[in-house]
């Protein structure tokens, strides 16, 4: 037997389990359940005090000395098992409707507190419970991780990008580059120039100019992937065509301009024949050359023909959408890469159900992609796409490798009947103004090339496109000469360009055997 407690009463047979001293409050001790032993009674009576706690009515008996004993609770019973006359009463009830509950020992209840006003989750709580914590505060203002995508406000002293972008319009340039370490620079006539009057750019910076024009879906995508294509405007002013990347852990961007405006072939100084291209009812059309050379803005000008002259409907395939094309006779739907389909293989696959007339593929960069565009060329569909080559046998050699030899065959065959024309171009600085004007290469799929190209005498191709000025074809070397003669571009621009130095040097009538470093120390022509 534990020793006596003060304070509490021991349990007394026929008396109840639990006494309240004078001015005491009932803790709610209750008697235990012993199974098998018959239960002492407890008088009780009904609540009248605050709700939902038991009233216990005094007991004449004797004190009884203090005993600790365990705790049980007693448990209200439902509504619906209140005894009634009709229901006999349960056994082991007691008045007041308490039920003794066989339970594990409860601990006694503490004192109420008053209510408090609810407090702000501490730092890391969210993270800890696997949640994520929605916040409108920017990561700076904020101790603790970053939320990934989360931008910084850009500060009164950082870089204006809008006025750099307009210093770049001003100039007449092609790109602007922002990297750390070095003022915002600007490409003109093909060479970089810093633009005047700006810093170097520091890391921090840079960043919070960047993330400014970034939705936070962009954010999340570059600093997962680390690399970032998309599409900025100054409304009423250009577009930009814009890459973000990573270099020595720090950010960087470039921005190309795509004018609203799209310029008819003429002016851009492409062929006419290329122009034929935009009314072929089926086959396939490359546009090539190296980056920066001017594919897209000739795509555009070929579609927006089209767009002009069919009531067709054109599906496009961007990675970003860059020149924006309305609804005129045709009805034009433009899809970019990574907002409006996953990849261009993707949404070729799905293209075909479209109903579309003409395909337009931003870049034909894997094997997926080039053999679904085979396919819809060869399903009666007029689709035209771009690849980094340099020349037309190059463009058709890239196409028919691209596959497994196994297969090369069979892309011949397909290649040899879907193909309608290559247009190859570069880009060469002007000589007689500022600029640059454009060279190019145009073959046309004649009988005679569909030949070579299914035999596999790709090789041969060159000498044909020599001689099928009728049908509008020419080489590099041919148009390079030309504008050379023209006074347009200088003998040096053209030598640096061609492909082959003594065709070259014939047609632009420099036929005696000089050399490229000989040329280059002459001047210009």
């Amino acid at each position: 037997m534990p020793e006596n407690v003060p304070g509490q009463g021991q349990s007394v047979p026929g008396a109840p389990a639990y006494a309240p001293q004078p001015g005491a409050v009932p803790q709610g001790h209750f008697d235990p359940v012993v199974p098998g032993q018959p239960q002492p009674q407890a008088a009780y009576q009904a609540p009248s005090a605050p709700t939902g706690q038991p009233v216990f009515a005094p007991t004449p008996a004797a004190p009884a000395v203090p005993v600790a004993q365990p705790v049980v609770q007693r448990q209200p019973l439902m509504p619906q098992s209140q005894p009634s006359a009709s229901m006999p009463p349960v056994p082991g009830q007691v008045p007041g409707g308490y039920v003794p509950a066989a339970q594990p020992v409860a601990q006694p209840q503490q004192p109420a507190l008053p209510p408090q006003a609810p407090q702000a989750p501490q730092a890391g709580s969210a993270a800890q419970a696997g949640l994520a914590k929605p916040s409108m505060v920017k990561h700076s203002a904020q101790p603790g991780p970053a939320r990934v995508g989360m931008s910084n406000e850009v500060r009164g002293d950082d870089l204006d990008l809008g006025t750099a972008l307009r210093a770049l319009l001003k100039a007449g340039g092609s790109d602007l580059h922002l990297t750390v370490g070095a003022p915002p620079t600007i490409r003109v006539d093909g060479g970089l120039t810093p633009l005047e009057g700006y810093g170097k750019l520091g890391g921090d910076e840079l960043q919070r100019v960047i993330y400014a024009i970034l939705t936070q879906k962009q954010r999340e995508d570059f600093e997962t992937e680390l690399e970032l294509d998309l599409a900025y405007s100054l409304v009423g002013e250009s577009r930009f065509r814009v890459n973000v990347y990573m270099q020595r852990e720090s950010i960087g961007a470039a921005f190309r301009v795509i004018p609203y405006e799209i310029l008819p072939l003429e002016t851009l100084g492409i062929p006419q024949v290329v122009g034929t291209f935009a009314g072929l009812p089926r086959g396939l059309v490359l546009v090539t050359g190296p980056t920066g050379s001017g594919k897209s803005t000739t795509l555009a000008s070929v579609i927006d023909m089209a767009n002009r002259s069919r009531a067709d409907h054109i599906m496009t395939v961007e990675d970003p959408i860059e020149f924006l094309h309305k609804h005129k006779k045709s009805l034009v739907n433009q899809r970019e890469v990574g907002t409006d389909t996953w990849s261009f293989a993707n949404a070729l696959k799905h293209v075909l159900r479209q109903d579309p007339d003409i395909i337009l593929v931003g870049e034909m960069r894997d094997l997926e992609t080039i053999s679904v565009a085979l396919t819809a060329a060869e399903t009666g569909h007029l689709v035209f796409g771009t690849l980094h080559t340099q020349d037309a046998a190059q463009t058709i050699d890239r196409v028919i490798d691209v596959f497994p030899a196994h297969q090369q065959d069979q892309i011949r065959v397909q290649l040899a009947t879907a193909l309608q024309g290559v247009v190859c171009q570069t880009l060469c600085k002007r000589a007689d103004g500022p600029g640059r004007a454009v060279a190019t290469e145009v073959m046309v799929a004649t009988s005679a090339i569909r030949n070579l190209i299914r035999e596999g005498k790709t090789h041969q191709i060159y000498s044909s496109m020599q001689a099928g000025q009728k049908q509008g074809m020419h080489t590099m070397d041919q148009h390079l000469a030309n504008l050379v003669k023209a006074g347009k571009i200088s003998y040096e621009t053209g030598l640096e360009k061609c492909h082959h130095t003594e065709e070259f040097n014939r047609l632009s009538g420099r036929a005696g055997g000089t050399t490229q470093g000989a040329t280059l120390a002459g001047g210009s022509m």
